[in-house]
């Protein structure tokens, strides 16, 4: 049981850098943290030379000093490796250790993560000096866990380095064993592409038009995941065994190219998350039109939550985020803080620190800002941190609680990074992940995603309703889950493009579509992209109109199948839009299109799933419903994204957690506002 998830109360954090900072300033920052109610910290992750200055020379003097205060005072550490930042002297040494990208280009020191997974004396180097660290101080009192790395796959997450390309012929030759093997996975006969020896395997390297090999990118980027796993488990294994009863290793994340899910499995004793809602204001990005702006980092922490149900946040907003050379953004506006807190935990979060407590004065990040500011002055940041922890020590009952939803929408990995890939799967996977995402949210609809390589029939059982929006790659393995899911009582809804791909990405000769065809008892004989000048294609569902978007698949009905719509414009007006079927206690839909959040309504209502609290609670778009639950009660999260106040109308008496008060019929709820109420 680790010290900051241990199921009974929520705890607060910052990151630190004492390498920063006078060392005067020292016990000045650490008695105002814990009097502002912080009790843990992160140091270390870039910080390779103050224990290794000079190769092989080692001195722990410094983080020794820092601790010793930490020890004396209470404050409790988790201790990150510094592998994210190789120093200068180990990459003037060794230059084989930096990446190289796509065009042959190496990288060079300067900034951050420019260095490979692959290097052997990268790994020789890593597992020296943190085997040094975690002997050295592991033991201490005040450390309770260690962070791996720093957000693996931050950055970048193309590898092209020499060493890369050795490794991935032995990750080839462990998967295929052949070159025959290899060549009919990736298809090579096509544009003459056969290999006749493994020297001629590289990862994916510059081409004409920027073309490449589907298959082999699509291994590559297993390959990649495969690569940050094992540097992921390399030290992991080693910590593990200095690691004293109760303390925990974790890293942060997430990032692309990576089976978090693994690697959580492999390495960690829970996942953490770096949550930025800011960044839906960055001058450069989006605007605040965009009234699901800050919202979208729910869409983020639903996938953090799916990695691991109850989980910490390493680095939370609290200032306005910025480089010197990107990411300009204002400051959060008052309650912004709070709500982003609450949002976290909302989510499934029993452990949030701060991004961080000093806003930095020299490097890239110095508009990257903490709670506090340049002087260290009082602020409102730091009274919002102190007026948040109050708020927290009322919700003890929240901790170890799980998001409660009956609806997911099913993911796996090689359909995500397929969907990166390959243009045609991306543009309906990206349509109908947001379009049910923003339907969910509008409609206070509880959401999991579910990553169908993570799960298993009993975890399925949990949900009404599945979304499987666009699986292009499907094995015989997971249609059968889905069927025994459809057969116990589950209903699932495919959407267009399902099926059509096997693991390797080739298109399968199949009957569309493919090995979901006799559990969805549809036929697809023909498909298209909606062309520009068809207009407002929809489809017509016993007298609601869908709005048809990206694609259709002409579905008709096979036997048992049951024609339930049709489309209603361009040449394919009259054809199967939607087919549905009854299978054991559930049932199976295809619907031949992408999602539109209109679409994704509709089919929440009529399934019966949209606004499970309803009965409780009446609530405006502009706010997000969340509910954990444990033995101890189910506790609604409603928080409000807006600058205004809104009326939340609750229909039976709930107690608010965070002022005691007993609320009933209309309840006003500030701009930014939390309300968390015991159902």
């Amino acid at each position: 049981m680790s010290a900051i998830l241990d199921g009974n109360r929520l705890v607060l954090g910052t990151c630190y850098y004492p390498e920063h900072w006078p060392e005067r300033l020292w016990r000045e920052d650490i008695e105002r943290m814990l009097s502002t109610g912080i009790e843990v910290i992160r140091i270390a992750e870039f910080a390779w030379n103050k224990t290794e200055p000079e190769e092989g020379v080692f001195t722990y003097d410094f983080f020794d000093r820092f601790l010793d205060l930490c020890d004396e005072l209470g404050l409790k550490v988790i201790f990150g490796t510094p592998t994210a930042t190789p120093p200068a002297w180990l990459t003037e040494r060794y230059p084989e250790v930096l990446n190289v990208d796509v065009d042959g280009l190496q990288f060079q020191h300067g900034a951050r993560r420019h260095y490979n997974y692959n290097a052997p004396v990268y790994r020789y180097l890593t597992e020296r000096i943190v085997t040094k660290l975690a002997e050295h101080y592991a033991p201490r009192k005040c450390i309770i866990g260690w962070q791996i790395d720093n957000e693996l796959n931050c950055e970048t997450d193309e590898f092209h380095s020499e060493a890369d390309s050795a490794a991935f012929r032995l990750f080839l030759k462990d998967k295929y064993g052949t070159l025959e093997a290899l060549n009919r996975a990736w298809g090579t006969v096509f544009w003459n592409q056969t290999y006749t020896s493994w020297e001629q395997v590289h990862v994916p390297r510059k081409t004409i038009s920027n073309s490449t090999n589907p298959h082999e990118v699509l291994d590559y980027t297993r390959f990649v995941s495969s690569s940050a796993r094992s540097f992921c488990k390399l030290q992991s294994d080693i910590i593990r065994k200095y690691l004293k009863p109760g303390d925990f290793i974790t890293t942060n994340g997430m990032f692309a190219s990576l089976d978090n899910h693994q690697m959580t499995d492999e390495s960690l004793d829970f996942y953490t998350y770096d949550s930025y809602p800011n960044f839906a204001y960055c001058l450069d990005a989006w605007r605040s039109t965009d009234t699901m702006a800050d919202r979208r980092w729910s869409r983020n922490l639903t996938e953090v939550r799916s990695i691991c149900p109850v989980f910490g946040i390493m680095e939370q907003q609290s200032g306005a985020n910025g480089w010197n050379t990107r990411m300009e953004a204002p400051t959060p506006r008052p309650g912004q803080l709070t709500l982003w807190t609450m949002q976290s935990i909302a989510h499934g979060a029993d452990f949030v620190s701060y991004f961080r407590w000093r806003t930095a004065t020299m490097g890239t990040e110095i508009y990257w800002h903490g709670i506090l500011d340049y002087s260290g002055r009082e602020n409102r940041r730091i009274a919002e941190v102190r007026a948040v922890r109050e708020k927290l020590a009322k919700l003890d009952k929240v901790a170890g609680a799980r998001y409660a939803a009956e609806v997911a929408l099913v993911k796996d990995y090689d359909n995500e990074w397929d969907a990166r890939l390959d243009k045609w799967h991306g543009r309906v996977a990206w349509q109908s992940e947001q379009a049910i995402f923003n339907a969910a949210q509008r409609t206070h609809t509880p959401l999991d995603y579910v990553y169908l390589d993570h799960t298993s029939l009993d975890a399925l059982k949990g949900y009404k309703v599945l979304f499987c929006p666009h699986l292009s790659i499907m094995t015989g393995e997971k249609a059968e889950l889905l069927e025994a899911y459809v057969r116990a009582g589950g209903t699932v809804v495919f959407g267009c493009r399902t099926a059509y791909k096997d693991v390797t990405g080739q298109c399968v000769m199949d009957k569309l579509p493919g090995v979901v065809a006799p559990l969805t008892a549809a036929d697809i004989p023909e498909y298209s992209f909606i062309a520009p000048d068809a207009g407002t294609v929809t489809v017509d569902w016993g007298g609601d109109t869908l709005e048809a978007a990206v694609f259709a698949d002409l579905v008709e009905p096979t036997e048992g199948g049951v024609r339930e719509g049709v489309y209603t414009a361009d040449y394919y007006a009259g054809a199967g839009a939607l087919v549905s079927h009854q299978v054991g206690e559930g049932k199976a839909y295809y619907y031949g299109t992408a999602f539109t959040e209109s679409a994704a309504r509709t089919f929440l209502e009529k399934l019966g799933v949209a606004e499970p609290c309803a009965e409780a609670l009446e609530l405006p778009e502009g706010v997000e419903l969340t509910v954990r639950k444990n033995e101890r009660g189910a506790f609604a999260f409603v928080l409000n994204y807006l600058k205004t106040p809104v009326t939340i109308g609750v229909k039976k008496p709930c107690v608010d957690l965070l002022t005691g008060e007993t609320l009933s019929g209309d309840c006003a709820l500030a701009g930014y506002g939390v309300m968390v109420l015991a159902l």
